[in-house]
């Protein structure tokens, strides 16, 4: 499945009509499709991804979900925002017989494509879970809610009202299919098109389920309890089997991909395993040293900061990070000090420090003139 935008894929802007992104597609489809171009290798890879932007883009269902979720492939350019889902099938290659459909007005048959007549499998889903980092740090469950599309439970995707509600279509002999054989410049080509009478189905319906319109599948909504693994990262997935949409024909449900989003923490940064924290400490604790508790995400440790110390030495806590996902152990606590420099000083203090200043023969204080002397000194007037 592609990653790149399906927009651009086809070269049409997002605000495209169903017509103008029909023409890209013709229009690229020649261009790329691999039986007219087997010199060039790239000519497949090509066209399946003008073909799988094409599908999407050309169902009003599946264009309003990826426009406002983006598309599943990698999970990449996903913008879902917490809670956010997105469930489409993936697009694939749809045979010569398809494309023929494009190029001489039909031969792909009724309706546009071929659809398949065996178990097919339910859309996976997306869902963007938010969570802070303690819950990172700790793990645990969480439910969630998510509306996905299940076989209907009064007719259990049958469609019809009883078992016996309907018939083999009598135009494809229950195949869903119907050959086509047909003249052009480049010979005579014999494709199978979706028959017309049941729509691909290979069978009528008789006596159809009121619950889901004959559709077999409804939309509903489901409480999940997902399991959150200690020190998951910052678009860490988690693919839950069968916790996708149902499948169609008997075929098997999608499945359920949750992604990981930690929302940022008031104290703490985190880099990969390790956690930062920024400690402020004076000028005497940076000259003569100190011992300091600060926080961990799950109680303190005692920070040691050596006399001496500069502003913006970084001291490591080994194993006060965050659980590795993958592996034992835990990541490192790292405590940048930033010594932190009085704006206003008592007279003691002051007094101390100037002693301390003379000590070490350091020039202090800044002199205050007035205007004239110090536009005398500039000229050296004197």
């Amino acid at each position: 499945m592609s990653n790149q935008d399906y927009y651009e894929v086809l070269g049409v802007e997002r605000s495209a009509s169903k017509e103008e992104i029909k023409k890209a597609y013709r229009h690229l489809a020649k261009q790329y499709h691999p039986d007219f171009n087997k010199e060039d290798p790239e000519a497949e890879k090509k066209f399946n991804a003008v073909k799988e932007a094409y599908d999407v883009l050309s169902d009003p269902q599946k264009r309003d979900q990826y426009d406002r979720f983006g598309h599943q492939a990698g999970f990449n350019g996903a913008p879902g925002g917490p809670g956010g889902f997105e469930g489409f099938g993936g697009a694939g290659f749809g045979g010569i017989d398809e494309i023929f459909e494009q190029f001489f007005g039909g031969m792909g048959g009724a309706g546009g494509r071929r659809r398949p007549s065996g178990p097919e499998q339910g859309n996976h889903l997306r869902y963007d879970m938010e969570i802070t980092l303690e819950e990172a740090y700790s793990g645990g469950e969480k439910v969630i809610t998510i509306p996905r599309t299940e076989n209907c439970p009064d007719c259990e995707g049958r469609k019809t009202k009883s078992e016996s509600g309907s018939t083999t279509c009598s135009s494809c002999g229950g195949s869903g299919q119907q050959q086509t054989t047909r003249s052009t410049p480049f010979g005579r080509f014999v494709s199978m098109q979706v028959c017309g009478n049941c729509r691909g189905e290979g069978v009528i319906v008789k006596d159809p389920c009121p619950t889901c319109s004959a559709q077999g599948r409804v939309v509903q909504e489901r409480k999940m309890e997902i399991n959150i693994p200690s020190g998951v990262e910052e678009g860490s997935k988690l693919r839950v089997s069968g916790g996708g949409e149902a499948g169609l024909r008997g075929g098997p449900s999608g499945d359920l991909y949750v992604v990981f989003r930690i929302r940022p923490h008031k104290v703490f940064q985190r880099k990969g395993s390790d956690l930062w924290l920024e400690e402020k400490i004076s000028i005497s604790q940076a000259a003569l040293g100190f011992e300091k508790e600060v926080p961990t995400l799950d109680g303190s440790a005692t920070l040691r900061v050596p006399e001496g110390t500069q502003h913006g030495e970084t001291f490591r806590l080994r194993g006060y990070g965050m659980p590795h996902l993958r592996g034992s152990g835990k990541g490192d606590l790292r405590v940048k000090v930033k010594v932190n420099v009085p704006k206003r000083l008592t007279p003691r203090q002051r007094e101390l420090l100037e002693e301390f200043a003379h000590i070490n023969g350091e020039k202090v204080g800044v002199e205050n003139k007035g205007f004239f002397d110090r536009m005398k000194d500039a000229f050296g007037n004197g």
